[in-house]
């Protein structure tokens, strides 16, 4: 591209990858407004019906790291426009649904697109500028945050439409960024030589479901029942099968021997606990705004006022992201993350004095945001920096699976303290308050083991500036 036209197309490569990001991590909580109406929406049992946020989870830690491998080998872009195409596919066969069959099948489609994330990190890395590529990368991990807070705000939608216009809706941003991607974002030249390990790909997805779905559901099925205990043991015995076979394969879906590297490995244990901590923010806070006044700590807002008092948590996390480009450019990105699994420390302990009103939610959940932004736009950079050129995708795929096992196991520990701690309001048993005040201080004590975490990483004060490589390495990759 000619100097006079590469910042314009420069910033709309960078936009279009990053609406790209805020489109399918709005796809996380474009249900949340229904939650409570699934049950009579689908015809089903409440059990059941959580099977519809059960089945993205899944998809999109298996898809993850599965397209980050495909993205190195056959093209980041070409990956990045077929995951967009699932999710519009998985839209439209949610859209007319009124049952739990499809609702399951198109959400569990429009997880396949969260692949969307590490492969425009990925790809980001290969086409930009190096005085682009920090800010860049802050603003596409920030994506996450923007859209799962755009999200709550859906319940306008879902109040005032039909709620099925909430899927019509997210199948034309699907189908409107596959084109946007093929206009604007180049194809990388970097690939990665080699064949895709369909075993190692059966292997890890199998893992991952019995890891993650008695996560998921151990609270309905009983954590000693056999069958949430057997899971776990059939997961550990498959992904230990898994590993032995990803060594010895000479071209494995994921590079074990990099992943156990001090820099990517401890930033990926820090990435699952800073997860965590995230998502026990996105648990508690709209339970605490929603239930009712009477109970003498609910805030009595409405869904929609409870998704509005959120949303600039998210905005927060976008806003932040230059500053942390900018921080980790001049101290390291290892700074820049520990600074901000400090600031989520904080803002929990803000919480704590604060949740007594709208105002405070509205003040600890963007402080805990802003800690968030500064944690996700330093660990690919970490990540990035510390692995070789031809594997970016599968090793941001990684760790984005990491901040997902992270998650379900917030939703796991919280959902059991919620559902334990609780008080009677009439007929209707409801989370105490003491309950949301344990869940505030765990989220907390996540952020400071983060915080631990994170001290372990190998520091390099110039570690951003590894992920910029000499034209000459580029032709050798390319070639």
């Amino acid at each position: 591209m000619s100097p006079s036209h590469a910042a314009p197309r420069t910033g709309a490569i960078i936009s279009v990858l990053a609406a790209g990001g805020i489109t399918v991590s709005l796809m996380q909580t474009l249900i949340v407004p229904l939650i409570s109406s699934l049950p009579t929406l689908l015809h089903t049992n409440a059990a059941n019906a959580s099977w519809a946020i059960t089945a993205t989870l899944l998809a999109g830690a298996i898809a993850m790291p599965v397209a980050g491998r495909l993205g190195d080998l056959y093209g980041k872009r070409r990956v990045i426009v077929a995951s967009a195409i699932l999710l519009a596919i998985g839209s439209l066969v949610c859209a007319p649904a009124n049952s739990l069959t499809p609702m399951v099948i198109g959400r569990a489609l429009q997880g396949l697109g969260m692949a969307v994330i590490p492969l425009g990190i990925a790809i980001m890395r290969d086409i930009l500028p190096p005085q682009r590529l920090g800010s860049a990368i802050a603003l596409m991990s920030s994506s996450l945050g923007v859209g799962g807070a755009l999200g709550l705000p859906a319940a306008l939608v879902a109040q005032n439409l039909n709620w099925h216009a909430l899927f019509w809706g997210s199948a034309g941003l699907g189908l409107l960024l596959c084109v946007l991607v093929l206009l604007i974002v180049p194809e990388s030249r970097v690939t990665s030589p080699g064949r895709f390990d369909f075993g190692g790909a059966v292997g890890l997805s199998a893992g991952l479901v019995l890891l993650l779905l008695p996560i998921s559901k151990g609270s309905d099925w009983g954590w000693t029942s056999g069958t949430t205990l057997g899971m776990f043991a059939a997961s550990a015995a498959i992904l230990l099968l898994w590993g032995w076979w990803e060594l010895r394969t000479p071209a494995p879906l994921m590079d074990l021997r990099t992943s156990v590297r001090p820099q990517v490995l401890m930033t990926n244990l820090a990435s699952v606990v800073i997860g965590f901590a995230m998502y026990a923010m996105s648990l508690i806070t709209p339970q605490l705004l929603q239930l009712p006044a009477a109970t003498g700590y609910g805030l009595g807002q409405s869904m929609v006022e409870a998704g509005l008092w959120m949303a600039p948590a998210g905005l927060v996390m976008m806003a932040i992201s230059p500053l942390a480009a900018r921080l980790s450019a001049v101290r390291g990105p290892k700074t820049s993350l520990l600074l901000g699994t400090l600031v989520i420390a904080s803002g929990y302990a803000l919480a704590l004095a604060l949740m007594d009103s709208a105002w405070g939610v509205l003040i600890f959940s963007a402080v805990i945001s802003a800690g968030i932004g500064f944690a996700y736009a330093a660990m690919p950079t970490l990540i990035m920096s510390a692995v070789p050129l031809t594997e970016t995708a599968a090793a941001n795929g990684l760790n984005s699976l990491m901040r997902a096992i992270g998650t379900s196991s917030a939703s796991a520990v919280l959902g059991a303290v919620l559902g334990t701690m609780t008080v009677k309001l009439g007929p209707v048993t409801l989370p105490s308050e003491d309950g949301f005040r344990v869940g505030l201080f765990i989220g907390g004590g996540a952020a400071l083991l983060a915080a631990l975490v994170v001290l372990a990483i190998p520091g390099r004060r110039a570690g951003a500036h590894r992920l910029v490589e000499t034209p000459a390495s580029l032709d050798l990759v390319r070639a």
